[in-house]
């Protein structure tokens, strides 16, 4: 015991040394933080690694924007593959086919970076400032597309330490912990939530909100889903956030709602097609009454692409509709105001809707990003929604256009298929009208 005792003492001291001798070599506080990194992923590294690692964290969460992109830029140039050692272990390997010179291979190509952060997750609470850290790479990486790699390096360690299989399904009541709750109310992207009382009333026993949480930041939802309990497919979310508590022996649909990333840091590691098709489970376990999965979603970006058309490609997607009556929508009047004026024009509305969600494209997947979700995911588009919507972030967005999706469960697997093999969405038969004729 005395000699563990030692040499958890040397350790420790080592490790305050090196951390200490680092920081008076240079007054420039970037290459101090690099000189760090070098030291956390050297040999040295693996005796006094928690020690540099939370040495660095502390660092960085002192610098400025520009201090942290360039260490950034630093990192990414510093520790990426050496491509003579990649064409070396390649000869290796294909001179001698076995085990071993695989591996080197396999190391030679991952490089350093992804090394040097699964070393930073040694720090007390690293997963949590790993995920901080790359909210920031995230802003950069939208000026700096040399800093892609980099961010690929932490996309590809967080999908296997954010593996669904490794997080906690919770379903969140009145009497979770209240630093969850307010991390709700915080991290809520969809449909705002004003306060404790108007999240309760998403708590009711006609509501359902599940989240998962991660072992290792147990009080931070990382993403979370509002379902609600309701007869026939819900098509208003002032209904379901602010209307009357439903009668639970009349429903027969669970129509979900909003789903929100709480952390920017984890954009783009899929969780939320992982979490629907889980709470499809556990609903269908906890109310066999239920045999229909809708949602009830947003299209974010609707009312800005439609006001950046050309009036020559409004009237080509609307063709014979005098297009002057929409004239209002690009006024962005306040919806009070405007909300009446929609019965005359539902029909091109609904005809745009579909066409924005259907047939715009980017790089040969809708241009959406919710619709691409629901689509990938294998949902069929089933209803478009006018007036479903009356805030004011509702109207900016789309004004006030909600729709359905349907999650058929006999039908996801081929539809989702289709789609990602051929681009072939799928809708139900009243949306037909607003197919290209």
């Amino acid at each position: 015991m005395l000699g563990l005792k030692r040499f958890l003492t040397f350790v420790a001291d080592k490790g305050k040394k090196l951390v200490k001798d680092l920081f008076v070599k240079k007054k420039d506080t970037v290459d101090h933080l690099v000189d760090l990194c070098d030291e956390l992923i050297s040999e040295s590294g693996v005796v006094s690694g928690i020690t540099i690692a939370r040495e660095i964290f502390i660092f960085y969460e002192k610098f400025s924007l520009e201090e942290k992109e360039k260490f950034f830029l630093i990192i990414n140039k510093k520790y990426r593959p050496d491509y003579s050692a990649i064409n070396k272990a390649c000869r290796d390997f294909i001179h001698t086919n076995n085990e071993k010179n695989l591996s080197n291979l396999n190391l030679a190509v991952e490089g350093k970076r992804q090394e040097l952060i699964r070393r930073l997750n040694l720090a007390p609470n690293g997963t949590q400032y790993l995920v901080h850290m790359r909210e920031d790479l995230l802003y950069f990486l939208e000026k700096n597309e040399k800093l892609q790699t980099l961010d690929n390096d932490f996309k590809h360690l967080f999908r296997s330490w954010f593996n669904p299989g490794f997080l906690k399904l919770v379903r969140i009541q009145k009497d979770t912990d209240s630093d969850i709750l307010q991390r709700i109310i915080k991290y809520e992207r969809v449909h705002e939530i004003k306060s404790i009382e108007s999240l309760y009333r998403r708590l009711e026993n006609d509501r359902l909100f599940f989240a998962y949480l991660h072992p290792i930041v147990d009080k931070e939802p990382l993403i979370f889903v509002q379902v609600a309990l309701t007869k026939g497919v819900a098509n208003s979310i002032q209904k379901i956030t602010e209307g009357e508590i439903s009668n639970l022996s009349d429903y027969d649909t669970a129509s979900f709602y909003s789903i929100s990333n709480a952390s920017k840091g984890l954009q783009g590691i899929t969780l939320g097609n992982f979490l629907i098709k889980r709470v499809v489970f556990q609903i269908q376990q906890e109310f066999p009454k239920i045999k229909n999965f809708f949602t009830l979603s947003p299209i974010p970006g609707f009312a800005n692409w439609f006001i950046h058309q050309s009036d020559d490609k409004i009237k080509k997607i609307l063709k014979n509709f005098d297009i002057r009556k929409l004239s209002f929508l690009r006024e962005q009047e306040d919806i009070n105001y405007n909300h009446h004026k929609f019965e005359e024009i539902k029909e091109p509305l609904k005809k745009l809707v579909y066409h924005y969600l259907v047939d715009e494209k980017k790089d040969n997947r809708p241009l959406n990003a919710v619709a691409y979700f629901h689509f990938n995911n294998g949902a069929t588009l089933y209803d478009i929604l006018l007036n479903a919507n009356l805030s004011i972030n509702g109207y900016k967005e789309s004004f006030g256009v909600m729709v359905n999706y349907y999650y058929e469960l006999e039908k996801i697997v081929q539809n989702h298929h289709d789609f990602v093999k051929s681009g072939k969405i799928s809708f139900s038969e009243n949306l037909k009208i607003y197919a290209k004729n």
